[in-house]
């Protein structure tokens, strides 16, 4: 599975963003696909996750801020970002999960920047 990630960038407080990722290979294994993402000198941190069964769950932080979804192919995974704060800057990943016979496979996409200006 392979991962592209896109639709950061430069927005002010209170501004929206869309990000998309794109998945290629064997997608229709896929079990889940999730955003996390990274400020300068800090972890990588969970902001949202969906299922191939459409459940969703999300970092405390951003509930009612931010909004996951897919198409139904699970081919491409968007993170709504709406009343972005400055707080919400980092490198944002999507990340992919399969199951294959009862190990879970991790798959990295190569991230893209938001920057939240106060």
């Amino acid at each position: 599975v392979q991962l592209q990630a896109s639709g950061g960038g430069l927005v002010q407080a209170g501004g929206s963003l869309r990000l998309s990722c794109v998945a290629s290979g064997s997608t229709s294994s896929i079990n889940a696909i999730g955003w996390y993402r990274q400020a300068p000198g800090k972890q990588r941190l969970f902001v949202a996750i969906i299922s191939d069964a459409g459940v969703t769950k999300y970092e405390d932080s951003v509930k009612g801020r931010f909004i996951i979804s897919r198409d139904n192919a699970m081919n491409t995974v968007y993170l709504q970002m709406s009343s972005l704060e400055p707080e919400d800057t980092a490198v944002y990943y999507c990340n992919a999960l399969r199951v294959v016979r009862g190990n879970v496979l991790n798959y990295w996409g190569q991230g893209t920047q938001v920057t939240v200006s106060s």
